[in-house]
């Protein structure tokens, strides 16, 4: 699915001087709209929720059950990204520690992190627990979804 690759082209794109508008367009390169509409603060940066989804106690067993858990689970990642409330997503690599994935949702409190991870099929089921961090990062952040949409090709039938 398109939103767990989101991981490593997010420290790709802010690693990058890509932005929405060529700052050639303006004298300093600042973008005021683009400031704007991405919540930057004087700093160009943001508040976010870091939430590491751990495993947790329930495994749901391989099976339709299991298949529609995650087919939720992807659907759920994908209507938060284009909700503006999911900056980035994606696995962790096989993590001794239980380390599952990782969310960054541009919300201003743990609490509405909290109730956004509760509409998880993976927290509801017990598959994964999420621990929660606030965070202070770029918003260019928010730019990840449309840029990874440009980095998807199209399904083939």
């Amino acid at each position: 699915m398109r939103i767990t690759r989101l991981l490593l082209p997010a420290m790709l794109l802010l690693a990058t001087p890509a932005a929405a508008t060529d700052p050639a367009d303006t004298a300093s390169g600042y973008d005021a709209a683009l400031a704007e509409r991405l919540g930057a603060d004087e700093r160009g940066m943001r508040k976010y929720v870091l939430v590491i989804l751990k495993t947790g106690p329930q495994r749901v067993p391989d099976g339709p059950e299991r298949d529609e858990m995650f087919a939720g689970h992807f659907a759920n990642m994908q209507r938060l990204s284009e909700a503006g409330k999911l900056a980035v997503a994606g696995p962790f690599f096989k993590d001794p520690a239980g380390w599952r994935g990782l969310y960054v949702f541009a919300v201003d409190d743990v609490d509405e992190a909290r109730a956004l991870a509760e509409t998880d099929p993976v927290v509801v089921k017990g598959e994964m627990v999420p621990e929660f961090h606030e965070w202070y990062g770029a918003a260019a952040m928010m730019l990840i979804p449309e840029w990874h949409e440009r980095l998807v090709p199209p399904a083939q039938p």
